[in-house]
């Protein structure tokens, strides 16, 4: 198929896939709102660095005001605060038969279903690490696991071809009839990675602090409880099994996944989560609602109480808007919380 594969968002996921994808001669055409990002990835190339793999790519790229025509294949890479503005530009340049597969961070794969149905939806875990530099750089940090599925657990033709796709980047992808299993067990790593924010320590500098490991354990057992509600058998990734922190489990192995996020987040060239150069480097503000907040809706809805997450999200908020630093005594705010909720559970 000529036709390219239209990839909206070219920063740390949508970037490094296109410039692979174009590299192995897969037709590409990157869209950013970014527009010196733009003109460096259509002249001079986009270049990807870092321990994996270093090389300069020229991609077809333009923005939304340049683009035109109609594509059946649409990968989303915006930041998940950016979703519902993205549709709305993207929807007239999906096919009748296209899809939009969603390259994201949280439960993005919700609202695209509701902008454009679930038929045309397809639901896509990674957890590579890759930092958007500047125009025309990445940083690719680490590999990682790529995974996709469609959101009713079916096989099909399209889903297999975005597999073998995503294998030209990920040699391991996977293709799974569980998507959502895989979406709410990153989730559970997600929340602590915004947790790991609050400071200016690295990934693993937090997840090895022993006095920290009460928010670690907090979270992870709100995202499995509210996971377990909604009747999400949650898969993970690496050694990392995010069903240790379902409702009821012991609490050993939930320690050994901590360690485990120690010693895995210490061997990447990304110290810090994209979290934290949001509010560290750019100053702008986080994912942290469609994120992290949306976990915290659902949960009261189905009547599972998150503290822990709805003070992250109040945490990530006072950062923000200025009124927190970045540092340990705003996370010892959140150890706070997590160690009263144990006493009193």
């Amino acid at each position: 198929m000529n036709e390219p594969i239209l990839i909206w968002g070219a920063g740390a996921i949508g970037g490094t896939l296109g410039a692979y994808w174009a590299r192995a001669g897969v037709p590409v055409l990157l869209v950013d709102v970014v527009a010196e990002h733009v003109e460096a990835c259509r002249s001079q190339g986009l270049a990807i660095s870092g321990p994996v793999e270093a090389f300069r790519q020229v991609v077809p790229a333009v923005t939304p005001e340049e683009l035109e025509g109609r594509y059946r294949r649409v990968v989303l890479a915006v930041k998940a605060g950016a979703t519902e503005a993205a549709l709305a530009a993207l929807k007239p340049h999906l096919a009748d038969d296209g899809f939009v597969l969603s390259a994201q961070n949280g439960l993005n794969e919700l609202a695209i279903a509701k902008a454009v149905g679930e038929q045309r939806t397809m639901g896509c875990f990674v957890n590579f690490g890759a930092d958007w530099l500047g125009p025309g750089e990445i940083l690719y940090g680490n590999r990682g696991a790529v995974v996709v599925g469609e959101l009713g657990g079916s096989t099909s033709e399209r889903a297999a071809e975005m597999h073998r796709l995503l294998r030209l980047f990920e040699p391991d992808a996977v293709l799974t009839d569980n998507i959502w299993g895989y979406l709410w067990g990153k989730l559970a790593y997600g929340a602590m990675l915004f947790a790991t924010a609050l400071t200016g320590d690295s990934m693993s500098v937090n997840f090895a602090d022993p006095a920290r490991l009460p928010v670690w354990l907090a979270l992870g057992r709100e995202v499995g409880a509210v996971a377990a509600k909604r009747g999400i058998a949650s898969l993970g990734f690496g050694e990392f099994d995010p069903m240790v922190f379902a409702p009821g489990a012991p609490e050993k192995p939930q320690i050994a996944a901590i360690a485990w996020l120690a010693d895995y987040t210490s061997r990447t060239a990304k110290t810090h989560s994209g979290i934290w150069r949001d509010l560290a480097v750019r100053k702008r503000k986080t994912e942290v609602d469609p994120q992290i907040g949306i976990i915290a809706t659902l949960g009261r809805e189905a009547g599972v109480a998150t503290p822990a997450l709805e003070t992250l999200v109040a945490l990530i908020h006072d950062i923000e808007e200025g009124r927190r630093p970045m540092a340990f005594e705003t996370l010892k705010v959140l150890i706070d919380r997590c160690r009263s909720v144990s006493t009193a559970a």
